[in-house]
């Protein structure tokens, strides 16, 4: 375990993947944040959600949280944490702009930045990068990220595979190339941690490093490097996809979570809940795999009725009291209908996408107060919601992972009373195979009949 503090802003609200053991905080505030990084070798990520947001929006939330994290611990002369700006393997997001935000917010407490690691790897999804150009495996076989949809993204798209490149261009080209400083791949495995010094060495005044890897080697030895750097006095920023933050905390591999990992409380119903807020092709035949697999109670949320303003009180509470009844002999999914509302202003399509996600986060809010065994949150935006919104959640605990690197176990810390002691799951709405979502179900399940067996007083056989 490695005794480096790590604050990490992520954002995205599914990001704590790779990770295990560490604290995630899941709103914007120091309180909760300085609970766990005034403590040496602790790990807090912050689920920002700033990829959601305008660049300006992004970098005044980064910059107000860590200035005032970052305030408090110097006023009681604490070491400050290394600072990583989490965010997509696949290079979407405010790349330059939010470390460049964490960077300001240490020189306001006297700290100069010598570097920015540039390390977007997710070993896990065949996310690598080598010879500086970064790949994503795709049905198999390895694409330069610059030639896949993901560069086609709406909001953060891009022509660049080689990372130099990438950075250039999204600077508009005011990074200067040559500037930029590259750890390869023979550096690391011939070198090792002397030769990666070395080039960290060499980093003055915020410099760009390009990280090179394609395993979870690679990253640990550019953590041991950084390690040396540290220890010398010097200060760097991470701007890192899932996996270099297991690296920099120290983190070994993990088995995916079983039955007898899944921490059950007491006095909870007999079934969980799945809440699906992703629509995407994947959810649907993972949700037509889990009808196959198990007996399950459905509702339907009908968005209609949820924007109709005489009908929507009433179908929530219908949705609640079927819920809660049904939890009794089995696991319920509720899910929103895909009909059609149809609108060309923008601004009226946000709005009618609020109302459908405030309803789910209201429904999923009043049955949490019955106690079910447990609660999947299908979607990225939807797991942030119910988590924060229904939940209650403030902290949590990530206990691990149901496969290699994704879908992740949240354990609420602080929280309600009815939350505690609930497991929560993490599931992006585009990530798992088609039986993923059975499978979590199963491992859910069995846990919850391993708990209750547990509860249940032994009869006196003498």
């Amino acid at each position: 375990m490695s005794t480096r503090t790590l604050l990490v802003l992520d954002d995205d609200p599914t990001g704590s993947q790779c990770v295990h053991d560490v604290d995630v905080v899941l709103e914007v505030d120091p309180g909760p944040v300085l609970e766990v990084v005034r403590e040496p070798g602790r790990t807090c990520f912050v689920l920002t959600n700033s990829r959601s947001r305008p660049e300006a929006e992004a970098v005044a939330l980064n910059t107000d949280l860590v200035t005032a994290v970052l305030g408090a611990l110097t006023a009681e002369g604490r070491a400050l944490p290394h600072l990583v700006s989490r965010s997509d393997s696949t290079l979407r997001g405010h790349v330059l702009a939010e470390p460049a935000a964490l960077a300001d917010a240490l020189a306001e407490q006297g700290v100069a930045v010598d570097g920015f690691l540039f390390a977007p790897a997710m070993i896990e999804a065949g996310r690598y990068t080598e010879g500086d150009v970064h790949y994503a495996v795709l049905q198999g076989r390895p694409m330069p990220v610059g030639e896949t949809d993901f560069a086609a993204d709406a909001t953060f798209g891009y022509a660049s595979s080689d990372l130099k490149d990438f950075l250039v261009e999204r600077s508009g080209g005011t990074l200067d190339r040559s500037a930029i400083l590259s750890i390869g791949l023979e550096d690391i495995r011939s070198g090792g941690v002397a030769a990666v010094a070395g080039i960290l060495r060499r980093a003055r005044g915020r410099a760009w490093i390009v990280v090179n890897a394609t395993d979870y080697a690679d990253l640990d030895t550019v953590a041991d490097a950084l390690a040396l750097l540290e220890a010398e006095g010097r200060t760097f920023v991470t701007r890192c996809g899932p996996s270099f933050v297991r690296s920099l905390a120290g983190l070994a591999a993990t088995e995916p979570l079983g039955p007898e990992d899944i921490p059950v409380g007491p006095g909870r119903l007999p079934h969980g809940l799945v809440a699906v807020g992703s629509h995407v092709g994947l959810t649907n035949r993972q949700l037509t795999e889990l009808r196959a697999r198990r007996r399950l109670h459905e509702f339907e949320l009908r968005v209609p009725a949820l924007l109709d303003d005489e009908a929507r009180d009433a179908h929530v509470d219908h949705a609640v009291t079927d819920i809660v009844e049904a939890l009794a002999s089995t696991d319920v999914v509720l899910w929103t209908s895909r009909d059609l509302v149809r609108t060309e202003d923008p601004d009226e399509s946000l709005a009618i996408a609020r109302a459908v996600s405030d309803a789910v986060v209201e429904v999923v809010r009043r049955v949490a107060q019955a106690r079910p065994a447990w609660v999947v949150a299908k979607g990225g935006i939807t797991s942030h919601e119910i988590a924060h919104r229904a939940l209650g959640i403030r902290r949590a605990t990530v206990v691990g992972q149901f496969f290699p690197g994704q879908i992740s176990l949240f354990e609420p810390v602080d929280a309600p009373e009815d939350t505690r002691g609930g497991p929560y799951v993490v599931f992006p709405g585009n990530v798992g195979g088609e039986s993923a979502l059975a499978d979590v179900v199963d491992v859910l399940a069995t846990a919850t009949a391993r708990a209750a067996a547990a509860a249940t007083p032994k009869e006196n056989l003498s």
